[in-house]
Formats: structure tokens, C-alpha cells, sequence
């Protein structure tokens, strides 16, 4: 039996760098990955997915050229070996960036393999048994596949898979209407596919408000994505050009089928009853407001833990966890302001509450909007699609949560990330002077719109 100070099970956006900082304490640390360092976000998520975002927006651009008075002869060609290539290299420079730092600590011993708890101190991995009296688990999530008529008898793709094809789909359906879903949707429409999506409820993107939604549909259907919501009866069928999707109402003639609805954690085989460890009804493990668990001397950091499903909630983990474990600090996951984005283009970013949750609080709130065709960067840029919008308490003037769809949405919303977490009202940052031309110079002037609801 080989012993360790710390146990750390996933290499994700967590774990890597909570081994790092016990590694730098001094401490001797076992880092276990089944697969790659550096998780879904390195591997199969943001990093490869925003780098073809970037190659479908690159399409876009030139395809539109002409507007902005640049005219490209011919028609604008995909070749989709050089768009996966180059994802591809992205991914690989970061994994291995991760590779060649863990190989520089002392201390740190990186196994490749698949780790099961034998007892609450005790793990196995490729035949060897290790211990330790921390253990971290911050094993991520996949793909959740629904039992759908038909499915076992198609070749679908998912959310990891779909990143390696290196040919065009003649007609990809999306099966799913929710961020990840979205985001492959318009980027294989740019490349240049027929796209369908088929979503059971009654709008896309559903945590979102309903004119959030709405014009989130529109940007899709006016690049021409066929949106099929309120779908049930999904069924799917082998045909002799591809695949068959069928609903209760439509009949798509598919020649790809990506599943993306939702995901699970990577729970299920790592012998947590061995450990005592407790999941919920749908295998997230229990944590407290530090992330432990409810077995001493274990955590559990990340998409596992269902308290985040984002790289930067995952990152943030490992924050609270250095800080309270090595730094003598008390920080909360409660105190977490939740912030996302979806990266259709125009993109989403959000914070905090949206308003119809915001108006379920009770409180006496106002509410601004804007349209981004009253926003001069946007209408010189030529890209006017979307809105802003914010949410304010009424009383304590503080602001409950936005949403900007629009360009640079995703980083604009930061500023009112950043006041919502240093508790600046509204009043205050009204009265800030942001740089002209920009997007964020709107949001003094979209805080002067509040009005009560």
C-alpha cells in the first residue's frame, strides 16, 4: 500500500490545481485521471468547441462580406479537416502544457487509471492500492443518452464525439434545445449543413426567461435553423440516405444525429458505497457549503457535485477548498454569484437571478431593457440582434441578475458581475464613466431605465 497526504481522483478544472497548491505546502499527492489531464473543458468542451465557434464565425464573416463592402469571388468553402485539426492542436497544447507542468513538482504522482474506493481512506488503481486521509473527487459528467425509440439502431453522435468528424453533415438534428445543443446548431449551420433542432419542451433554452428564449430562437431561424419545440414521440429509424427522426409532428431526413440533452456524473463506478459517500437521485454527491462530503476527509469538487456545471464553478471549487484547507479561511458555495454564458454568436451572458424568478422572490423589483440596435458599437459593427436586460431590488438597490444577448455579450455582463459581487447598487454604478465606443458604455444607461414592476 503506497501513502499519500492528499488523493486527488480527476483531472479536471479542479483538482489539477488544488494538487498543485498541497504539492507547494509541501504535501505528497496522488493526482488519478482515466483518461486526459485537463477534463471535459481541456478535452471536450470549451476548448475544442470554441475553437470550431471561432472556424464557423471565421465562415460567417466571409460569407457576409459583401455588406461591409468586402467581396469575396466564389463560394466560401469549409474544409472541416483543417477546422477539426485545428481544435485539435488547441486541446493538445493544453493538455500537454498540464502534462509538462505536473512533471515539473516534486511531490506530485500522476497515475493513469481507473480508481475505486475500497474503503473511506483506501483507493485502487491498476491493481495497486493507495491511501491517504484527504481524498478529492472531481470526476466531471458526460453525456446523458435518453431511451428513445430507435436509438440503440443509429450511429448518434454526442457532445464528445461530434468534435472529431472531419466531413460536412449533409443535415444534422439536433436532438435538444439547450446550450450545448444551441451552440453546435449555428456553428454546423455557418459551416454550411441543414440544421434541425428537436426539443421536447415548449422553448429552447429553458432556464432562461421567455423573451430571452424567443430572440434567441430568432437569431437561429434567421440563419435559417429549422426549430422544432413541444416535440414528443421522438423516434428515430435507419433510412437509406441516413436517418430517419421522427416526432408527433415533423418527419426530418437526417444524415447526422447529435444527442444533447444533458449530462450526468461520472459516479457510477467508483465504489462510492465502499466509501460511504452519498449521491443523490441522480448520482451528484452530497456536499456542504465547503464542498465536503458527508464521509470525513472527503470532497468533492466540480460537475460532480451538481453544485455547478461549468469550468469556472469547477475552478472556483478549488478555490473555496485551498482557501479553507490551506489558507484558514471560511468561504462558501453559498456565497457563489452563478454567471454563464452560451456561445451562440450573438452570444448570452448572464448573472444572477432571471425575472421570473425574481419576481417568484416577492421583492419589489425594477426592470430595464434594451434593444442592441440602440447601441452605437453594435449598429457599427453591423451585428444589432439581441437585448439587454437587468433586474433590480427596488429597496436595497442592489441588482438581482442580467442578461445581454448581443455582441460581446459575454464579456460585457462582467461588469455587473463584478458589482453584483462587490454589492455596488445601481445608483452607484450608474454613475460610472465607461470608454465610447463600446457595448458596456450602455450599462449606466441601462440602469437609468429601471422601472418598477
Amino acid at each position: 500500500m503506497k501513502s499519500f497526504d492528499a488523493i486527488v481522483i480527476g483531472a479536471g478544472q479542479a483538482g489539477p490545481f488544488l494538487a498543485a497548491r498541497m504539492v507547494e505546502k509541501g504535501m505528497k499527492v496522488a493526482l488519478i485521471e482515466r483518461k486526459f489531464l485537463g477534463g471535459t473543458c481541456v478535452n471536450a468542451g470549451c476548448m475544442p468547441t470554441k475553437t470550431l465557434v471561432a472556424s464557423a464565425r471565421a465562415a460567417h464573416v466571409a460569407r457576409n462580406g459583401a455588406v461591409y463592402g468586402v467581396n469575396l469571388s466564389g463560394e466560401i468553402a469549409i474544409d472541416m479537416k483543417v477546422v477539426r485539426a485545428r481544435a485539435e492542436t488547441v486541446t493538445m497544447n493544453a493538455r500537454n502544457g498540464l502534462i509538462g507542468w505536473f512533471a515539473g513538482m516534486d511531490g506530485m504522482t500522476v497515475i493513469y487509471g481507473h480508481a475505486r474506493f475500497e474503503d473511506a481512506k483506501t483507493v485502487s488503481v491498476n491493481g495497486e492500492t493507495l491511501t491517504a486521509p484527504r481524498i478529492f473527487l472531481n470526476v466531471g459528467a458526460r453525456p446523458v443518452i435518453p431511451n428513445l425509440p430507435g436509438i440503440n439502431d443509429i450511429d448518434y453522435l454526442t457532445s464528445t464525439s461530434i468534435i472529431h468528424l472531419d466531413r460536412l453533415p449533409r443535415h444534422l438534428a439536433v436532438i435538444g434545445g439547450s446550450y450545448i445543443g444551441l451552440e453546435f446548431a449555428q456553428m454546423y449551420r455557418r459551416f454550411g449543413a441543414e440544421v434541425s433542432i428537436i426539443e421536447h419542451g415548449p422553448k429552447l433554452a429553458s432556464r432562461e426567461d421567455e423573451d430571452i428564449s424567443d430572440a434567441i430562437a430568432d437569431v437561429l431561424r434567421s440563419e435559417g435553423i429549422d426549430i422544432h419545440t413541444g416535440a414528443s414521440d421522438i423516434a428515430f429509424a435507419r433510412s437509406r440516405d441516413g436517418i430517419t427522426v421522427a416526432t408527433d409532428s415533423a418527419r426530418i431526413d437526417a444524415s447526422h444525429v447529435l444527442i444533447a440533452t444533458g449530462r450526468k456524473p461520472n459516479t457510477d463506478d467508483l465504489g462510492l458505497d465502499a466509501a460511504g459517500v452519498i449521491t443523490d437521485k441522480h448520482g451528484y454527491i452530497t456536499v456542504d457549503d465547503s464542498l465536503a462530503t458527508n464521509v470525513d476527509g472527503i470532497w468533492a469538487l466540480g460537475d460532480c457535485n451538481g453544485r455547478g456545471a461549468f469550468t469556472h464553478t469547477s475552478y472556483n471549487d478549488f478555490e473555496i477548498a485551498a482557501a479553507n484547507l490551506l489558507d484558514g479561511d471560511d468561504r462558501k458555495v453559498s456565497s457563489r454569484i452563478l454567471a454563464y454564458a452560451l456561445y451562440i454568436d450573438p452570444p448570452l451572458g448572464r448573472v444572477g437571478m432571471t425575472e421570473k424568478q425574481a419576481r417568484a422572490s416577492g421583492r419589489k423589483i425594477m426592470i430595464s431593457t434594451r434593444p442592441m440596435s440602440r447601441v452605437g458599437r453594435a449598429n457599427e459593427r453591423g451585428e444589432t440582434k439581441g437585448f439587454m436586460k437587468v433586474i433590480a431590488d427596488a429597496e436595497t438597490k442592489k441588482i438581482l441578475g442580467a442578461a445581454i444577448l448581443g455582441i460581446e455579450g459575454d464579456e460585457v455582463i462582467h461588469g455587473i458581475i463584478d458589482a453584483m459581487n462587490a454589492g455596488t447598487t445601481y445608483a452607484a454604478l450608474q454613475w460610472s464613466v465607461p470608454i465610447h465606443p463600446t457595448v458596456s458604455e450602455l450599462i449606466p444607461t441601462l440602469l437609468g431605465d429601471l422601472k418598477p414592476v
